[in-house]
């Protein structure tokens, strides 16, 4: 089996003005318009790189507890057959499959623990630029955090490929499972109550940790952890967007 790989980013968010501003503040972001004709849909880039998308929360979520959000895209094969495996090996399917022309077909699913995620079966032959490790403003890291790590990492590595990399004993906080979908560690998990339920955490690449730090503060958002320097050397953050969106950023420390 071909690893799956992330290829998309998109936030969710309940103030799509104020999130396009936020971001392009914190992280270098422009937001566009994609151009599609039957729905609002933004895109974000980086110096013309196309790395993800921007969209309102879709009408009703806010009554059914659904909160601005951010959602990771892994390609895959075949959508509908993916959804069949996923959801035999316990996972669920939370928007069904639809078609977005000249885009691809997609499909919002949840791992067995209730993480959300979407797969995808992008038309065309185009590489992804999204997910680019130390390159500013693109995917630096992924980051599950979960109630039950060893399912996770079961269902993952069996329905998409995923290899694992290393498991890091961090003590009382338990294990870090770092995974590859190929050669070098793309991501971790690790069962964790920080976040509200199991889900997915997204890092962004920015060149000065601590410069990025004042940014989020500056431009209205929280840090809630870090600067602190990961086991890779790099350093981070965790925060939260000014309409409630769990992301983090990796970087250097110049300090």
């Amino acid at each position: 089996m071909r690893p799956s790989t992330f290829i998309w980013y998109e936030l969710l968010t309940d103030d799509v003005d104020a999130a396009g501003r936020f971001y392009g503040e914190v992280v270098g972001w422009s937001a566009e318009d994609s151009g599609q004709s039957d729905k609002q849909y933004r895109q974000w880039s980086i110096e013309g790189a196309p790395v993800g998308g921007l969209m309102e929360l879709p009408p009703g979520a806010g009554a059914s507890g659904m909160k601005p959000m951010w959602l990771g895209y892994v390609h895959v094969p075949d959508v509908d057959a993916s959804i069949g495996e996923i959801e035999a090996a316990g996972g669920a399917l939370s928007m069904p499959a639809t078609d977005i022309p000249g885009v691809g077909r997609i499909a919002m699913v949840n791992d067995p623990q209730g993480a959300p995620f979407y797969v995808m079966t992008p038309k065309g032959g185009g590489q992804s630029v999204s997910f680019a490790p130390g390159q500013p403003g693109h995917g630096g890291w992924h980051e599950l955090h979960t109630s039950d790590w060893r399912g996770a990492r079961d269902f993952y590595f069996g329905r998409l490929g995923w290899g694992e990399s290393h498991a890091m004993d961090m003590g009382s906080m338990g294990t870090y499972l770092l995974f590859n979908t190929g050669a070098d560690a793309v991501g971790g998990m690790m069962n964790s109550s920080a976040l509200e339920r199991p889900t997915w955490l997204y890092y962004f690449n920015v060149d000065d940790i601590d410069a990025a730090r004042l940014r989020v503060e500056a431009a209205g958002g929280a840090v809630v952890n870090g600067p602190h320097e990961a086991p890779t050397g790099a350093w981070i953050i965790q925060a939260r967007d000014p309409q409630g969106a769990a992301f983090a950023l990796v970087g250097p420390h110049k300090a």
